[in-house]
């Protein structure tokens, strides 16, 4: 098994959090991850991605041409990599960001109001949470118990987002399932 994705977005959407914390999980599973960021030339509000591999075997190279699945928080990402996505791929998309149509039909598209979730849940902080855990469900590589330790593992000492995080895991890894029957 190997699983290769893009996390795109602005800076300051959490896009690497999202990266880091999938790698996170995979080490504490007993997978091999690889994380490479890749950012613009502004902190805040630049475009930011990173490339994710996932595994059960050691992994070769960094570098990624065609992907198994594309998180996209904003339309810039979601245009920019929609094609580096496999026939048959995944593209996860924050559809309160996203206004643009993925315009590819040979992939599965799940748009998930990630910005509005969050909002519900107590702080935009956590839109990525959700996004992550949504994306973790959708694509079957962890439980909620294994997202959820990762989260809390490296988001833990922000004690005033704790339960927003919690919360927003649940919520997310929920999400997606109830999303399979509304947009697939």
């Amino acid at each position: 098994m190997e699983n290769r994705l893009i996390v795109a977005g602005f800076g300051g959407q959490g896009v690497m959090m999202i990266g880091q914390l999938l790698c996170y999980a995979a080490i504490d599973s007993g997978k091999e991850a690889l994380f490479l960021p890749h950012y613009g030339p502004e902190q805040r509000g630049g475009t930011a991605n990173c490339t994710v591999t996932i595994s059960s075997e050691p992994i070769g190279s960094p570098l990624v041409k065609a992907i198994d699945a594309l998180i996209a928080m904003n339309d810039p990402s979601l245009v920019k990599f929609e094609n580096r996505v496999k026939e048959n791929g995944l593209i996860m998309m924050n559809s309160s960001m996203c206004k643009k149509s993925v315009t590819r039909t040979d992939v599965e598209v799940c748009a998930v109001p990630v910005d509005e979730i969050a909002e519900k849940i107590g702080s935009k902080k956590v839109a990525n949470i959700v996004m992550l855990s949504a994306y973790a469900q959708k694509a079957g590589i962890f439980t909620e118990e294994e997202l959820m330790k990762s989260v809390l593992g490296k988001l833990g000492k922000k004690v005033q987002y704790i339960e927003m995080n919690k919360l927003a895991v649940h919520r997310g890894m929920n999400l997606t399932k109830m999303l399979n029957k509304v947009y697939m």
